[in-house]
């Protein structure tokens, strides 16, 4: 989907609750207040019509981190594939790409969300950790003058357009899109909210080990991404994410 036609694909959702595999949302703006603070974090509550919760668990777990994730798609499809019945593959949240904050389950409950493998225990660390899906299509390949997603024939802008982009090798891909300030403004909020709420310390790794997996992620009592789980298959949140601008908004007064 080329990046101009996103905004009109999140608005239809918005406006119909549908997902690409036809499964239907009740959308209701919400609000909740920020621990410690006089400020609030807006959301959208989205609760299948069907009144399905199979995909994640109602069990509540303590939770010691935050996770960061892309979903390597569009709106659309990113709640398709999170709310699969009986799948257990989820998040409490995802953002849009306008900003939106989507509140799939409530984040005292759990889901799977680090994948076979992943360091420290897959059912361990996904049940003790809150994971956030940032709608981004991730990793792109350069086909002539257009920069492709990883979806066959799927255009996502010219390779002219490289305020969408940055070009930077990692892992399996050699280009990565770029988020938007409307989902770095949502996240930094989302992260004040979590983080007040479970006590979790507003913490990061280290720069150099930012991009890299290794069994201190599982004991890490702060704000990762999923690469710092996974050696290889998967890139999020990628080179492309301005982690600078989050730790400086979380370190801001308010």
């Amino acid at each position: 989907m080329r990046v101009e036609r996103i905004a009109d694909h999140e608005a239809r959702f918005d406006t119909d609750g549908n997902d690409s595999l036809g499964k239907v949302f009740n959308l209701s703006n919400k609000s909740i207040d920020i621990p410690g603070g006089a400020d609030q974090m807006e959301y959208v509550k989205a609760d299948p019509v069907s009144g399905d919760e199979s995909f994640f668990y109602k069990e509540q777990v303590e939770k010691d981190q935050v996770v960061l994730h892309y979903t390597a798609g569009y709106l659309k499809g990113d709640f398709a594939s999170l709310t699969k019945p009986d799948n257990h593959v989820s998040v409490p949240f995802i953002i849009g790409r306008n900003g939106t904050i989507y509140n799939l389950f409530s984040s005292r409950y759990w889901s799977y969300h680090l994948g076979p493998g992943a360091l420290g225990g897959n059912k361990n660390r996904s049940s003790r950790t809150i994971g956030i899906e940032i709608s981004n299509i991730g990793g792109l390949k350069r086909v002539g003058d257009q920069m492709h997603s990883n979806y066959a024939n799927d255009v996502f802008c010219d390779a002219s357009q490289n305020e969408f982009y940055v070009s930077q090798q990692y892992r399996r891909f050699d280009f990565y899109a770029t988020y938007t300030e409307a989902q770095y403004q949502s996240l930094i909020v989302l992260l004040k909210y979590l983080t007040a709420t479970y006590n979790i310390e507003p913490k990061f790794l280290d720069e150099a080990v930012r991009y890299d997996a290794h069994i201190r992620a599982s004991t890490f009592g702060g704000i990762v991404s999923h690469v710092n789980y996974r050696s290889n298959e998967k890139e999020d949140i990628g080179p492309a994410f301005d982690w600078q601008k989050i730790i400086d908004g979380l370190n801001s007064a308010g």
